[in-house]
């Protein structure tokens, strides 16, 4: 175990926003315990998550609130996204429909969300495009790249968002996104004191409609 860090501690909440199965559990899920399961359930309601970013001056405790991406789930985002400093907006690579879903939720957050908030966009499964390039056979229906990383900058570009194409799988530019936004984080910058969901045994809840599993990890960047 990493010992204390002298550096001050900033608190900060960031939320994950994406249409389903794109692979925000797996992102967070690298970044907290730098591991990666195939075939992972889907999130129901949305999982709750801290990790510890070291910078050389202060050290950044991001609590992660990985919100489920299905369309019956989208009502409660707000919730999650409320007082939030910080946002990742994760599509997936190969197929276009997600990255509509990314430039709606990159709208919602600069329309409802706190002024000032750190987004980053996030393009991932750059492993499918990996194995593409590397020539590795996946027959005719194997995933291709569909929206170019300069479609992600543009959009970046365009609304002053960070932007990195990702792979949770093998782990390529996980910790650099969460690195990137934890720099990005005024000095000043502290969690607002508001409500948060009731956190019991692991789960929230919320009328029992839904569950969230809660792990806490202190390792740095």
């Amino acid at each position: 175990m990493d010992p204390p860090s002298a550096n001050p501690t900033t608190t900060v909440k960031l939320v994950l926003l994406g249409e389903a199965a794109v692979g925000k559990s797996s992102l967070v899920t690298r970044f907290v315990n730098d591991d990666f399961q195939e075939n992972r359930e889907p999130t129901i309601g949305a999982a709750f998550l801290t990790q510890k970013c070291s910078l050389p001056n202060r050290t950044i405790k991001f609590e992660i609130w990985d919100t489920a991406g299905q369309e019956r789930f989208a009502s409660l985002a707000p919730m999650y996204y409320r007082n939030a400093q910080t946002a990742l907006v994760v599509y997936d690579v190969t197929k276009p429909a997600s990255f509509i879903k990314a430039r709606h939720w990159v709208n919602e957050l600069k329309a409802q969300a706190s002024p000032g908030m750190v987004i980053a966009l996030v393009g991932n499964k750059m492993d499918l495009v990996e194995q593409e390039d590397e020539g590795e056979e996946g027959g005719e229906d194997a995933p291709t790249k569909k929206v170019a990383a300069e479609e992600g900058q543009k959009l970046a570009d365009d609304e002053d968002l960070l932007f990195f194409e990702t792979s949770a799988k093998s782990g390529l530019n996980v910790k650099e996104v969460f690195l990137a936004i934890a720099n990005k984080i005024p000095e000043e910058s502290r969690r607002p004191q508001a409500a948060r969901p009731a956190v019991e045994d692991g789960r929230i809840d919320l009328n029992a409609r839904q569950g969230a599993h809660a792990s806490s990890q202190n390792c740095a960047c």
